[in-house]
C-alpha cells in the first residue's frame, strides 16, 4: 500500500479507467464515488470524450460536477449543462495539418469534434471514407472542406492499415511541432490538439477553481492520452489493464477495471 494523504481532489479517465469493459460503473465504485463527494472532494472526470458523450457515464457515477473533455480541449460543467472553455484548432491551421497529414500518413482520412456551449450543441463530422474506431461513431459524411471549414477543438486522424503508435511515430517532429498528438486506442486512430492543450492543462484549470494544487490531486487512467495529467497529480495511478506508457508515469498500479481498480485506491479515505 502507497503511503499517502487524503486527497482534496479526485480526476480520472472514462473508458477503461472509470468504466467497466461492459461500460457500466460497478456497484462498488460508485459507492465510493458518492462517499468522496460527500466528503465535499470534487470528483472530475478528464477524458477525451466530448461533452456530448459525459452526461451517460457521469449519471452511472453519481457526479455531477465537471468534466475535462476532449483530451483537455474544453471544461464542461456537468449539472449546468455549460461548457466554461474551449480551446480549439482555426481553419488555417486544420488544412495545413491535413496537407502534411496526407503526406506523411497517405490513405488517411479526417474527422472534427465543434464544440457549442451545450452538449447538444456538439458535432462531430467526418469526411468520406471515415471508418469510426468506435462502434456508437455518428457523424456528418462530408467532404474534406466541410470538415475543415470550422474551428474544432480536436482533429481526429483515421487510418486503418496503422497502429496509432506507428502514427504518432511517422508524424513526429512535423505534425507535432504544431500541435498535441495523442491516441486513446491503438486502433489506427490519434488525436489532435491545441499546441499545449493535454488533460493535464485542462485538469489544472478545474483543480485552480478549487483552490487545490496539483500535490493534492489524485489522477487515475490507463492510456497515453492520460500520461500527463498522471504526470502532473501529485499521485498517478495507473489501471492493471493500461498502456505500458501510462504504467509507467504512474506512481502506483492499481488492480484493472474490470475488477474495481479505482475503489481498491479511494477506499484508503473514503
Amino acid at each position: 500500500m502507497v503511503d499517502v494523504e487524503q486527497p482534496l481532489l479526485v480526476a480520472t479517465d472514462i473508458d477503461g479507467t472509470l468504466l467497466t469493459p461492459t461500460d457500466e460503473v460497478s456497484p462498488r465504485t460508485a459507492a465510493v464515488v458518492s462517499r468522496v463527494i460527500a466528503a465535499n472532494v470534487p470528483f472530475v472526470l478528464v477524458t477525451g470524450r466530448p461533452p456530448r458523450w459525459i452526461p451517460t457515464p457521469a449519471a452511472k457515477a453519481g457526479t455531477t460536477g465537471l468534466a475535462v473533455c476532449a483530451n483537455g480541449a474544453a471544461l464542461y460543467d456537468i449539472a449546468a449543462d455549460r461548457v466554461l472553455w474551449r480551446r480549439g484548432l482555426d481553419p488555417v491551421l486544420l488544412s495545413d495539418l491535413a496537407s502534411t497529414l496526407d503526406r506523411v500518413l497517405p490513405g488517411c482520412a479526417l474527422a472534427v469534434e465543434r464544440l457549442g456551449d451545450t452538449a447538444a450543441e456538439s458535432d462531430f463530422v467526418a469526411e468520406h471514407g471515415y471508418e469510426h474506431a468506435w462502434p456508437e461513431g455518428p457523424s456528418e459524411d462530408a467532404y474534406r472542406a466541410r470538415v475543415l471549414g470550422f474551428d474544432a477543438i480536436k482533429l481526429l486522424v483515421r487510418h486503418t492499415g496503422m497502429t496509432s503508435a506507428e502514427m504518432v511515430e511517422a508524424c513526429e517532429g512535423l505534425v507535432t511541432d504544431h500541435v498535441d498528438v495523442t491516441f486513446s486506442t491503438n486502433n489506427g486512430l490519434i488525436e489532435l490538439s491545441s499546441k499545449g492543450v493535454t488533460k493535464a492543462t485542462g485538469l489544472a484549470d478545474a483543480a485552480a477553481r478549487f483552490d487545490v494544487p496539483a500535490s493534492a490531486v489524485v489522477a487515475f487512467g490507463d492510456m497515453p492520452n492520460d500520461v500527463p495529467m498522471l504526470r502532473w497529480a501529485g499521485h498517478g495511478v495507473a489501471m492493471a489493464n493500461a498502456h505500458p506508457a501510462a504504467l509507467e508515469a504512474a506512481d502506483e498500479v492499481t488492480a484493472p477495471n474490470s475488477e474495481d481498480g479505482i475503489a481498491l485506491v479511494l477506499e484508503r479515505w473514503f
